[in-house]
């Protein structure tokens, strides 16, 4: 009688542990999430991006188009894709005091050298050059899971806040991405920024 119900319980754990092994448990608490940031309260503007309007003041500009999501056609999809790649490929990693001798300066890469932001930064060049809103192309402020600092762009469109990384070739819904969210710039006006919170309740969509 014993041995029949050790038997039991050991083919009850095998099958938990396979269960497991096909979705992990934080994966599948994962993809209960909004594909949408949670936007908050203004916040401190990264002085980074304060010196950077300072030498591009018409880069800082606001839009009228500046709410403007971007419809996640195939089309789309495949532009961002491509320009996250391209630009990923043309910029040499580079920290900032040995390209500039500070400690953080935001400027595009124009001499094929940079860091996190002058990627992000590039690729909303890029991006606004395609003709996408700029309210739909923000830079955004995250911790590793080292909680270093670190900056990639979101681009924001109907079906989910995709993140571009200097890091990643691929792009992903920022819950697929390994970082903790912290500040971004507002849609409305490029030179605010708002805190990050939890995903928030738009509606779901089946992912691609």
């Amino acid at each position: 009688m014993f041995s029949g119900f050790f038997r039991y319980f050991i083919l009850l754990m095998i099958a938990c542990l396979c269960l497991a092994a096909v979705e992990p448990p934080a994966q599948a608490q994962a993809q209960l999430r909004s594909p949408f940031l949670e936007l908050g309260q203004a916040t401190l503007t990264p002085s980074g991006w304060a010196d950077f309007c300072s030498r591009y003041k018409q880069d800082c500009e606001k839009a009228w188009d500046a709410r403007s999501d971007i419809h996640a056609s195939d089309a789309n999809v495949a532009l961002i894709n491509r320009v996250n790649k391209q630009v990923n490929a043309s910029i040499k990693p580079l920290l900032d005091y040995d390209h500039w001798h500070d400690i953080d300066r935001w400027d595009y890469a124009e001499d094929g050298q940079g860091d996190c932001e002058d990627y992000a930064l590039q690729k909303r060049k890029r991006l606004l050059a395609e003709g996408f809103p700029q309210g739909a192309l923000l830079i955004t402020v995250v911790r590793d899971g080292n909680l270093d600092g670190h900056a990639v762009l979101t681009v924001r469109t109907d079906r989910g806040d995709l993140i571009l990384d200097n890091l990643s070739d691929d792009l992903h819904l920022w819950w697929r991405t390994p970082y903790r969210f912290m500040k971004i710039q507002s849609q409305q006006n490029p030179n605010v920024w708002v805190s990050i919170g939890a995903a928030h309740g738009r509606p779901q969509i089946s992912s691609r």
